[in-house]
């Protein structure tokens, strides 16, 4: 009986132009071009037998790695970044250059393994859907910030209107886009679904929708869970401090939901959830963070049954999220 070759593990640092590459936690340290290209050929000179490949997710950068390993056929990694930060913590490593943490990232992948599940990649819809909702969040941010330092500039304010028209459009258009997006992928139903809540609007809901199409998710808690929504609990002798959230999905489905919140707060349906927070002790954030848990879990709930939403069956819900 032949043994199994012992896997070689890969830490890949990522930045905008470059990517280091260390070949194991003490082995050699290769820069290459962040490009598919040289990413391609890369890969072509890595040795035969099991790799384990792992890198740090950095919004865009990573985004040509990830999908030229998985072509590939190699299992990858993707290391958030806070977590990578307490692991060089734990582990006494001082310096911060790139080559260090592509060696330390060859050392999370090889001691931390078999706690770590490889990346898959999602529907090419959802992958769609939030880069659109990226993007134009950060056009509207941008829109602010011209509006608010061009406002009171003399001699352009057709200019300045003409500008911000414009980007208006643009918004308008990126959501048009959104929403055909979801009719060709036959999500339209569960985008309507989650619109009948009170405070989720269309964009809010198409991002659940495209969350939602993003995995199977058995239940609500693993739904939750994977927004950043879950509370991780802090506990030591007998200090229990209130637990704080995981924060490891989508920035921007977070805000779009804590948006969601706001306007749901003082409706019928959702003012007494929000009030009997405010009555346990809550801040008016965490209330609203509570209640945006709550609102993805009824969202969860349509979608996975394929319901309507019915506001009288959240009366007998308890406080407790």
């Amino acid at each position: 009986m032949t043994s199994q070759p012992s896997p070689i593990h890969i830490g890949i640092d990522v930045s905008k132009a470059s990517l280091d590459i260390a070949l194991g936690e003490h082995g050699p340290v290769q820069r290459i071009d962040n490009t598919p290209l040289a990413i391609r050929a890369w890969l072509r000179t890595l040795p035969s037998g099991p790799l384990h490949i792992g890198c740090e997710a950095t919004g865009t950068y990573h985004l040509a790695l990830r999908d030229a390993v998985i072509k590939a056929g190699h299992p990858l990694y993707l290391i958030d970044g806070y977590r990578l930060s307490r692991y060089r913590g734990a582990t006494s490593v001082r310096a911060k250059t790139d080559p260090i943490d592509a060696r330390l990232i060859a050392r999370y992948v090889a001691k931390e393994g078999t706690h770590l599940r490889p990346y898959t990649l999602p529907p090419e819809a959802t992958q769609r859907v939030q880069q659109l909702l990226r993007r134009r969040a950060t056009l509207v941010r941008t829109a602010v910030i011209l509006r608010q330092s061009l406002s009171d500039l003399p001699g352009f304010k057709r200019e300045v209107r003409a500008l911000l028209a414009r980007a208006d459009r643009l918004a308008q258009q990126i959501q048009a886009q959104i929403v055909e997006k979801l009719k060709a992928s036959d999500w339209i139903d569960d985008h309507r679904r989650c619109q009948g809540i009170e405070g989720v609007g269309p964009l809010t809901a198409a991002a659940l929708c495209a969350t939602f199409h993003r995995g199977a998710f058995t239940r609500a808690d693993a739904f939750i869970a994977y927004l950043g929504l879950d509370v991780c609990v802090r506990q030591s002798g007998n200090q229990h401090a209130r637990g704080t959230l995981s924060k490891k999905g989508d920035p921007e489905l977070r805000r779009l939901l804590h948006n969601a919140a706001m306007a749901a707060s003082p409706s019928d349906t959702w003012k007494p959830t929000y009030q009997a927070f405010i009555a346990r002790g809550f801040s008016r954030t965490q209330a609203l963070v509570a209640l945006a848990r709550k609102i993805a879990r009824v969202a969860f709930s349509l979608m996975k049954t394929g319901t309507q939403y019915q506001p009288g069956g959240l009366k007998n819900t308890c406080a407790q999220t």
